[in-house]
């Protein structure tokens, strides 16, 4: 079986279509979201794929996720803050796609010690591995817009002051931090790339808590209501899976990536437009606004729009879907694969 939503990327070559090609590449998290579709990409332009994920309750890895190419790569299931189990996976590895991490807000404020613990130590963990065993390896760290906290202007350029409103985005900056560090004093090559909203096929689907978008789709398509907090006018962007996974092997392949921090961006909505889009593509659903529960009220940042002027000007990366034709693809992808994603937990 081929599961739709793949990307339909030109065949033009380029020096990505070729760089990959024999490559030995490891995915951290990569049976979750964004690794699994890096994962199908990468099979695609015939690099040697290693996987590491420990399939952590509630984290989004699903085995699933690579069922069309489980038999073209190589699958580890270890945690990142296992020394000895990362250690032996960094070994010969060309390029480290770094992506695993606790990624709830929520989560982060209610059980701090295990959002540090995975997403510093864990991250430590691995490049203290790459120190001792492979130094030349070059990393792409996937940091996050909660790096910033609340927005003092908009559109948000790198040079942003870095002022978490939760746990999460306190301990994502500090492993951002650290491979930027590893890059500088030890001459480890990382890039940080700082992603907005990313949605797309392989995202979870059992709760709310690691991105509204796709949770939103899920209740458009089983004609729930869909339940806005505060006006609705918030602003936010968007990038569809495919867009990031190509920043991420541009960030990859070109040294000028080298120890730099890039936005991420795309197409911007307030939610309440984003929520007709959605019952527009699928034909179901409704929405009712209603007054923010404390827990996200406290950790609201207002509205977001990320300038991406440095990674277009130095990378040449720009968003390539628009947002109707990726919740489109979305859509498609989940009725054909709903069993793989629905259950009953909210």
């Amino acid at each position: 079986m081929v599961v739709a939503a793949l990307s339909d990327r030109s065949t033009e070559m380029s020096e990505i279509e070729t760089a990959f090609k024999g490559e030995k590449v490891l995915i951290t998290g990569g049976l979750g979201f964004i690794g699994s579709n890096l994962a199908y990409r990468l099979v695609d332009l015939q690099a040697k794929v290693s996987i590491v994920d420990c399939l952590l309750p509630q984290a989004g890895g699903n085995l699933f996720n690579v069922h069309d190419i489980k038999d073209r790569i190589n699958v580890t299931f270890a945690d990142i803050r296992d020394t000895e189990a990362m250690n032996e996976r960094v070994i010969g590895q060309d390029y480290i796609f770094n992506l695993a991490a606790q990624l709830s807000h929520v989560d982060s404020l209610t059980d701090p010690f295990t959002d540090l613990d995975i997403n510093c130590r864990g991250h430590l963990t691995l490049l203290q591995a790459c120190q001792k065993y492979n130094p030349d390896v070059k990393i792409i760290y996937a940091g996050t817009r909660s790096q910033y906290g609340k927005i003092e202007y908009i559109p948000v350029d790198e040079q942003h002051p870095v002022n978490p409103t939760d746990t999460n985005g306190i301990s994502k900056h500090a492993a951002e931090q650290y491979h930027i560090l590893y890059n500088n004093l030890y001459g480890i090559k990382a890039t940080s790339l700082r992603l907005t909203n990313t949605y797309g096929p392989r995202h979870q689907m059992k709760h709310s808590r690691q991105g509204f978008l796709n949770w939103f789709l899920r209740l458009a398509m089983d004609a729930q209501t869909i339940k806005i907090f505060g006006n609705g006018k918030q602003i936010r962007d968007f990038n569809y899976v495919d867009d990031v996974v190509e920043a991420m092997l541009m960030a990859a392949v070109n040294d000028k990536a080298n120890g730099e921090v890039f936005n991420l961006g795309g197409s911007t909505s307030n939610l309440i437009d984003l929520v007709r889009l959605i019952i527009k593509v699928t034909g179901t659903g409704a929405f009712e606004l209603m007054p923010f529960p404390e827990e996200h009220k406290r950790i609201e940042i207002g509205d977001y729009i990320a300038n991406h002027n440095k990674i277009e000007k130095i990378l040449g990366w720009q968003p390539k879907v628009s947002l109707e034709e990726g919740i489109s693809k979305t859509v498609s992808f989940y009725r054909q694969c709903r069993s793989e994603y629905w259950d009953t937990e909210q």
